[in-house]
């Protein structure tokens, strides 16, 4: 058995970011509607994930069904640190149990890497910090 492929298909860096801690920025052009890479961990029961958030000050986890979760807190993959926007430029999608973010239009070298978290386990608590025009101010 060979090593994975790499699912990172463009060069992203993790960096010091403006909206909230470490952040997913692009270490290349990115051309629209490609798939940027993706985000792996270990695979967990989303009950496992919802005792884990309890005692982490950075959540890197993600629902990938009603049952299972991926907590990306060890992971590599520099677009665990893909922060939240009301104006993103990426999409996360969940395709075959893969955590996979594309790109909504030309990312330009050096611009964060942001998607809309949507519905989160914060429910309204956690102020938004993107700075978008448009921002609804909480996550």
């Amino acid at each position: 058995m060979g090593t994975p492929a790499n699912p990172q298909k463009y060069a992203v860096l993790a960096a010091p970011s403006p909206i909230e801690g470490t952040g997913a920025f692009a270490g290349e052009a990115i051309p629209a509607r490609r798939k940027i890479g993706e985000i792996r961990g270990e695979m967990i029961s989303v009950h496992e994930a919802w005792e884990r958030v309890k005692t982490m000050e950075r959540i890197m986890m993600v629902e990938i069904s009603p049952r299972r979760a991926i907590d990306a807190s060890r992971s590599s993959d520099p677009l665990r640190f893909t922060n939240h926007s009301c104006a993103p430029n990426a999409v996360l999608r969940i395709r075959q149990g893969r955590i996979e973010i594309y790109a909504m239009r030309a990312i330009p070298v050096g611009e964060e890497i942001t998607c809309n978290y949507g519905e989160t386990h914060h429910e309204g608590r956690l102020a938004c910090r993107c700075g978008a025009a448009n921002c609804v101010g909480k996550l």
